[in-house]
């Protein structure tokens, strides 16, 4: 597995990709935060970090994807996969070294941004009365909600081996967990205790339960569920087109 993680590493910061991922991530969030006038931090008359909190998960629609969509579709496109698969290694180990290694990146690019609390706290004008808890709280539910996307990134390339149509299922999938049941719970149909468990069944109700300051051990287990289930399809994938 380590031996995977490193390969994986070295592969994305070898090239210009890796690094323009991260910067475009921070430059589109800096942007966001404090040019735009929409949702400048400057124009919201008090000092918190909401709208980074608001805007991450949408930018990790694209950034994630594009970090892992190369993760196995590569692999199979150049035919190493199948000599990946005679080394010593479990298919368990070859998943979890790919999805280790997309979720470091993923960190790397959430790290930087601890540069906008540092901004927003030296702004406001009672640093003491900033809700740090939530901030705390909101920074765990975007690592959870990037190691879930990354963990769907994976999967989607190990279905594929064209890098593009990996970065659109990706996408498409990530949205569907992240938003597509909180719209499908406002459909009238659902109206009275279905709207309640579909909401629940998103991404986006546990990430907005988290960000409150509140770590449920409920919001917990449905992250590390879902990154479960993908990572054994992604498992279940690797076999059966290896096998066939």
């Amino acid at each position: 597995m380590l031996a995977i993680f490193k390969k994986e590493i070295h592969q994305f910061f070898s090239s210009i990709t890796g690094y323009v991922a991260i910067i475009l991530f921070l430059l589109a969030n800096g942007l966001l935060l404090f040019v735009f006038p929409d949702t400048s931090l400057l124009d919201y008359g008090y000092a918190n970090l909401d709208p980074l909190f608001e805007l991450a998960p949408m930018i990790y629609l694209l950034l994630i994807p594009a970090i892992t969509m190369r993760s196995f579709a590569d692999e199979f496109k150049s035919g190493t996969m199948e000599l990946l698969s005679t080394k010593p290694l479990s298919w368990w180990q070859i998943v979890t070294g790919k999805f280790s290694a997309g979720l470091v990146v993923v960190l790397i690019s959430l790290i930087p941004t601890v540069v906008y609390y540092i901004a927003v706290r030296q702004l406001s004008a009672d640093p003491d009365n900033l809700d740090n808890g939530g901030m705390t709280g909101s920074y765990i539910g975007l690592f959870l909600l990037g190691a879930v996307f990354t963990a769907i990134g994976v999967w989607s390339s190990s279905l594929t081996s064209n890098s593009v149509v990996a970065f659109l299922i990706a996408i498409f999938t990530c949205f569907i967990f992240y938003n597509g049941f909180d719209a499908l719970s406002k459909v009238p149909a659902f109206s009275g205790s279905a709207d309640y468990y579909l909401r629940m069944a998103g991404i986006k109700f546990h990430y907005t339960s988290i960000s409150r300051g509140v770590i449920d051990s409920r919001d917990i287990i449905y992250f590390l569920s879902i990154i479960g289930l993908m990572l054994y399809l992604t498992r279940l994938s690797l076999q059966r087109r290896i096998w066939d």
